[in-house]
Order: C-alpha cells, then sequence, then structure tokens
C-alpha cells in the first residue's frame, strides 16, 4: 500500500511539472517573421531577392467554390493557412489536402483561423470542379475557402506573396502563362497582419501536428 501511494505520488509530481513545461513552452515560442531574404531563392521572384523586411501578402481578387468574390478582406484580423493544389493531381495534393482537413477539423469552430487553397490549373478548375472537390473534405466555405481565378494573378500570389514556387528567371519565359505550372507541396501560415510565420511540408503528418500548434501560439500571442 505504501508503495502504491508513492507512485502515485510520484506520477502526481511528474504530471504537474509536465504541465508546467509545456505551458511554458507553449507562451514562450516566438514564431520567425520571415521574409524573401529568409527563404531559399529559388523559391522567391527575382524582384525579392533583397527584399529582408517588410514583407506582407499582396491584395488579392478570387472566386471561391461558392462562385463568390473573395478578396483580402477575407484574412482581415485572421490567422491564415495557405497552399497552392490542383483538383485532379493524383500525387501530393490529395496528401497535402487530407492534412489539411487535419487543420480544418482542429479550427473549424474558430472564427480568426482561414485556409486559402488555391488552384494552380483554373483553366480546369472551374467553380462547379472546386464545390465538388471541397465537398470531398466536408469544407465548411467560411473556414476552407477552394480559390480560382486569372492563372497570372494566381501564380504571382504563389511567387511574390506566399513564396512556394520557383522562380524562372528567364525574361521570356510566359509567367502565369501556358506553358507555365506550379506544383508544391508546401502549406504556409500568416499571421493577422498578412506576414509569412512558417512553412511546412503538407505532406509530412508531423509537420501539419507542428503547424495546427503553430497555428494556436499565433492567436494566443497576437
Amino acid at each position: 500500500m505504501k508503495k502504491t501511494v508513492v507512485y502515485l505520488g510520484v506520477l502526481a509530481i511528474a504530471m504537474v511539472v509536465a504541465t508546467i513545461i509545456l505551458y511554458n513552452q507553449k507562451h514562450e515560442r516566438k514564431l520567425p517573421i520571415l521574409n524573401p531574404t529568409d527563404v531559399n531563392n529559388a523559391l522567391v521572384d527575382s524582384s525579392l531577392h533583397n527584399k529582408g523586411v517588410d514583407h506582407t501578402i499582396l491584395d488579392f481578387h478570387l472566386t471561391n467554390q461558392n462562385g463568390e468574390n473573395v478578396t483580402e478582406d477575407i484574412v482581415e484580423n485572421k490567422v491564415v493557412v495557405a497552399n497552392f493544389f490542383f483538383a485532379t493531381c493524383p500525387t501530393i495534393c490529395p496528401i497535402m489536402n487530407n492534412q489539411l482537413s487535419r487543420v480544418h477539423t482542429a479550427y473549424l469552430t474558430n472564427d480568426n483561423v482561414v485556409i486559402l487553397s488555391h488552384t494552380v490549373w483554373p483553366e480546369v478548375d472551374t467553380v462547379e470542379a472546386l464545390k465538388e472537390y471541397a465537398d470531398l473534405y466536408s469544407a465548411n466555405s467560411k473556414r476552407w475557402l477552394f480559390l480560382t481565378g486569372d492563372k497570372h494573378h494566381l501564380y504571382d500570389l504563389a511567387r511574390k506573396s506566399y513564396l512556394v514556387a520557383p522562380s524562372i528567371n528567364d525574361t521570356s519565359f510566359d509567367q502565369g502563362g501556358e506553358g507555365d505550372f506550379i506544383h508544391t507541396e508546401n502549406i504556409v501560415l500568416i499571421d493577422k497582419k498578412r506576414r509569412i510565420r512558417g512553412f511546412y511540408d503538407g505532406t509530412d503528418s508531423l509537420e501539419v501536428n507542428q503547424l495546427i500548434g503553430d497555428v494556436r501560439v499565433l492567436l494566443d500571442q497576437e
């Protein structure tokens, strides 16, 4: 009996210590503010290679899976999780969006979190196609938006805002044109001031676990 009491006492102390450690980690963790100079040059438009401060997500004008116009107003005072995909992708996109569905579930009732999934193939991913795709993930259109629009605009967002796609330095290359195509597993975390705070491999469940935690860090800190 005495050994049992001692064991339970040690267990209780260990649980208290673990709780304190986790609490301190949660409240002490600081996410970096990332600018183009902090990112591999290959993933940054050449016009931004020397930009080391004040990088923010540009204004945008897109259309969601319900056919509604969507602008930067949708992210005002919100933590944003963003990615790029196409609906008929058979490889990384379904894996990445399955992982994003975990983020969606974790913050489904939180008005301060929004997921933006941008198509990279707007010629095929019509509003109707995106609606069907969103339904596969039971996406709440207020929390998880599947976006289409002008291809050049979408690709500018990927390269000049979210910094997730290789920049083609050849000035004769038609960026956003018919021969241009982006395919990336990168997910980007944006804070309420439209600053980049983290990049995550959307095909890696451990990195998405970290993303879910980092969203909470931003919510708690801002």
